[in-house]
């Protein structure tokens, strides 16, 4: 695993570069995951906010709850599921692709025909990832706010400028710098362990099965122990 990750840094900076297929591969992170991180963000920040207002009320503190839902959905929530959901969709996906390609020697064909299958299969997909889903994890931010909003107006009366203002108010720089920073670690992590378990998979398509589950696996507990090690981080250097 780790001479495949060294591998990556080592074609990344050789030409050629295949900057259609990771154009082709950013679509298919971003554009085929947009909806499935967007519909969860919203659905959590409802929920959240439904879950969390009747024991405000009961401390006198309802006032807070703009501002503690947010705080919580942009540094912690929302880049936890964005990453949870691309490990389990991303992740599998990449792993299955590339494990169908290695079975049907679809991968041997390419270096025969003189192209480089891992620049143009496993860097592309790792760069996509580790660019898509941090820009995934912002728009999700944005939605599972607005569905905050929406769950404070379930049983509340709140207009949307002074919903923003309180939220606002309690969101500082640091707040969102380390959240986006381990969301380029995840999407590094999932892009790399589909590409490693795809690249290497084996047993025909019960192999492709396998190195898909087991993507979806590790990279779900990789995306766990980032979070831990970036908070730990941010707790040292002081941004909690």
């Amino acid at each position: 695993m780790s001479s495949f990750t060294g591998r990556f840094f080592l074609e990344f900076y050789k030409p050629k570069y295949e900057f259609r297929e990771l154009l082709r591969q950013c679509y298919f992170v971003g554009y085929k995951s947009l909806s499935l991180v967007l519909t969860t963000a919203f659905i959590m920040g409802l929920v959240l906010t439904i879950q969390t207002r009747p024991t405000l009320i009961e401390f006198g503190a309802e006032s807070w709850l703009p501002g503690m839902v947010s705080v919580s959905l942009i540094r912690e929530i929302s880049p936890m599921i964005t990453g949870l959901i691309c490990a389990g969709k991303i992740g599998s996906g990449i792993g299955a692709e590339l494990g169908s390609m290695k079975v049907t020697e679809q991968i041997d064909a390419m270096e025969v025909s003189g192209t480089n299958p891992y620049k143009y299969l496993v860097v592309t997909r790792v760069l996509a990832c580790t660019f898509m889903i941090p820009l995934l994890s912002i728009l999700g931010n944005g939605i599972a706010m607005f569905g905050s909003f929406l769950g404070t107006n379930i049983k509340g009366n709140i207009t949307w400028d002074l919903y923003w203002q309180q939220a606002y108010n309690a969101l500082e720089f640091s707040d969102f710098i380390p959240a986006l920073i381990k969301t380029f670690f995840f999407g590094f992590a999932i892009g790399i362990i589909g590409c490693y378990k795809g690249y290497h998979s084996e047993k025909g398509t019960e192999g492709v099965g396998q190195s898909a589950n087991s993507a979806v696996v590790v990279a779900s507990l990789l995306v766990f122990l980032i979070d831990l090690v970036a908070v730990q981080i941010t707790d040292i250097l002081g941004f909690t």
